[in-house]
Parts: C-alpha cells; structure tokens; sequence
C-alpha cells in the first residue's frame, strides 16, 4: 500500500509548478485527474518535441495521471465539477489569476459544499497584494525574487538552467498538501493552501537576504564559484576539462596544500590566512591553484584531491547524466508507458523500503475523458452529447 492509495487529486494545472506537485502526489498512489483544455491540452504539451515527439517538461512531470479534456466554461462544465469534486480530497489550481474564483472553484465557494475539501492555490504572487494579479513565468520571479541579482558572473546575472521557481511552488505545495491531508485526519476538515512562486523562491534565498542585512553588501555574482567561500568552483586542468573543488574550513585549506597543489608553505601564507582572505584574493589564488593544474589531466587532479579527501565533482553534461554510474549503481532509472512508447524515467529522491512508487504512464490528451465520465455517471448517449457540444 502506497502512502496517498485512495486520495484523488483533480487538478487544472499547466506548464510545471502544479503538475510537478501532482506528480509528486501520484508518486505516493494517489489518484490525479488533470482536466485539460479540447484539442489543446496543458500547453506545456507544446513546449518542445524532444522526447521522441513528447515535450521534455510535460514527460517530466505528468507521468501517472488521467488526462479529462473539459472546456471549463462550457454550460454543462459545472455539473461535471460537482461530481468530480463530490469524490475528491485535493483541488489544485495554477490558472491565470482569478480564472478559478470566476469558475467558482475557489475556496471560499466550495468550502461548504465539500467541507473535507483541500483547495491549493498555486501563484506567481499569492492571493492578495498589489501584485496578486500580475503575470508570472519562473524566470520573471528568478529576477523579482532577487535570484538573478545573485546568481551570473560579475558583468551580466544568469538564470538558473532550469525551472527552479516553479520547483520551489510546486515542492511547497507538494509538502503542505501532504500537511493538510494528515491535519484532516485529525480534524476531518479541508483547508486553503495559498503558495505563491515569489514566497517560495525568497525562502530560497535567505541567505543572501541576511548576508545583506541592514544595508549591507550582498553576495557578488561568482559565476560557478562560491560567492562567499574560497576556493569553492571550477578549475581547468591541463586537458581542458573542469574540476569542480570546495574546500569548508581552515584544515580542509592546509590537507589541500600540502596534499593537492603539493606546496605545505602556502598554507602558512598571509595572503590566504583565512576564507576572508582568501575570498578576498580569489584572482591571485585561482592563478595559483590553475598554475598546478595546468600539468596534471581533469582525472589526475580528481585522484589527488579523492586521496587528499578534498570535496570534489566533474562538470558533468547531460549526456554525462544520462550515464552516471552513481545512478546506475542504485538502479535509479526505470521505465513508464507514454504515447509514443516507453520511456526512460527516473525513480522518486527519496522512497521508504516498504512501498514502490507509482510509475504509470505519461497520458495523451483526453486519454481517460470518456472513463472517467462513465464513472462519474453519464452513459455512452450523453458522453456523445458531451463530445457533439465541444464539453469535452
């Protein structure tokens, strides 16, 4: 029995921070049905081909779930509402702001009707402010939230290679879904859970928040290196390759020049006394530690620093990824059905020992609409009906 066997979870979700939570939420058997727009879908559907013909985020993170194609302003959308809604526990939503309260599925307008009922609100900015209404795309809120301040080389900001603010919401509203439904247990009420990107990816950023307190500087951009610590980043060895190394602590310093760069003295060095200092001389250092490399391959200084036990990492690609002997190793990799096939998948991060996750296939559009219709009560003549309409 798997952790949420027997919750079901319907969900108007599109492009990533809601359908990485429902995602989630089908990882511990819970039931998800997406409702998606007619012959459109959840237009991340669209956002490239690269998965044999199948966008790469909508693989990612829609896999184990019943695809219901409603138009959900349809006259005969709000009976098919209410008789979903009579038999789920969780509502998520990450629609235009607004789109939900208009439709009546907010909240406060279900919340007598279906009392036991969990409403998550996903948003850029939350439900209330002076922003509640503006759009949002993750990499709006990278910058809004301070992120892009932080994060780039000294002459230009960078955002992050992937999705990381519609992570952020979809994990917070994956873990106080998870909240709710043990709260109800003990209470048998639903609740409203409001998470908003922006709220998500500032407690992401904490510690350049408090680094920069009361008017203080904030953490430079450093590109792949440490803003704070030092050395902490990529080095280039003599073959061209990159070694990532991050040294923690003053003994970590000393092991680290006497073992790697193979010059003890340079541990007693003014210069480089501390990891102010040595932050503070990051050019002057960075020559010096390169200067070494630049005679050794990326696996020799690798097998020094794994000797000296100093952290260290390759500057792997994806297709270094794909072939990761850690994962490998631990039998990370699985498959799941999909419409074109089966499809290399990566297991959940964390599973206790005594339950599998659920690994079901990625849906097509509208795959489980005339099921799920049945089920909810209508027969073959009016789910035609229903078609013939353009409801569904």
């Amino acid at each position: 029995m798997r952790p949420l066997d027997g919750i079901t979870v319907v969900t108007l979700e599109h492009a990533i921070a809601a359908p990485f939570c429902t995602r989630q939420l089908a990882d511990l058997g819970a039931r998800v049905i997406k409702l998606e727009r007619p012959g459109v879908g959840d237009f991340a559907r669209a956002y490239d081909e690269r998965v044999r013909g199948m966008a790469s985020h909508f693989v990612w993170t829609n896999r184990s779930k019943e695809s219901l194609t409603l138009d959900v302003k349809h006259k005969e959308a709000n009976a098919i509402f209410d008789k979903l809604l009579a038999k789920a526990d969780v509502l998520v939503q990450n629609l235009a702001p607004g789109a939900a309260a208009r439709l009546g599925l907010s909240y406060e307008a279900l919340r007598e009707k279906y009392p036991s009922l969990i409403v998550c609100d996903i948003s850029g900015y939350g439900a209330n402010g002076p922003y509640r209404d503006k759009k949002a795309y993750d990499l709006l809120i990278q910058s809004e939230s301070g992120f892009l301040s932080v994060t780039g080389t000294a002459d230009e900001p960078a955002k992050a290679g992937c999705s990381v603010a519609d992570i952020a919401a979809g994990m917070y509203a994956y873990t106080n879904i998870l909240a709710a439904l043990i709260q109800r247990g003990k209470t048998g009420m639903g609740c409203h859970i409001d998470v908003s990107m922006l709220e998500s990816m500032v407690e992401w950023m904490n510690f350049p928040l408090y680094y920069a307190i009361d008017g203080a500087s904030p953490p430079m951009r450093a590109g792949a290196a440490h803003a704070t610590i030092y050395p902490y980043g990529p080095f280039p060895a003599g073959d061209g390759k990159v070694v990532m190394l991050g040294l923690q602590n003053e003994r970590e310093w000393q092991t680290f020049c006497e073992q790697v760069l193979l010059q003890p003295a340079l541990a007693g060095d003014a210069r480089f006394a501390s990891n102010t200092l040595r932050t503070n001389a990051r050019k002057e250092l960075y020559a010096l530690i390169c200067g070494v490399f630049a005679d050794m391959t990326a696996a020799e200084v690798i097998a020094r620093l794994e000797q000296a036990q100093i952290a260290n990492a390759q500057l792997n690609d994806m297709h270094d990824l794909w072939q990761h002997a850690q994962l490998r190793a631990r039998e990370r990799w699985t498959e799941v059905a999909s419409p074109v096939g089966p499809l290399p998948a990566l297991l959940p991060p964390a599973v206790p020992n005594t339950w599998k996750p659920r690994m079901d296939a990625i849906p097509a559009l509208g795959q489980h609409t005339a099921a799920i219709l049945a089920e909810l009560g209508y027969d073959a003549a009016a789910i035609t009906e229903l078609e013939t309409a353009k409801a569904i």
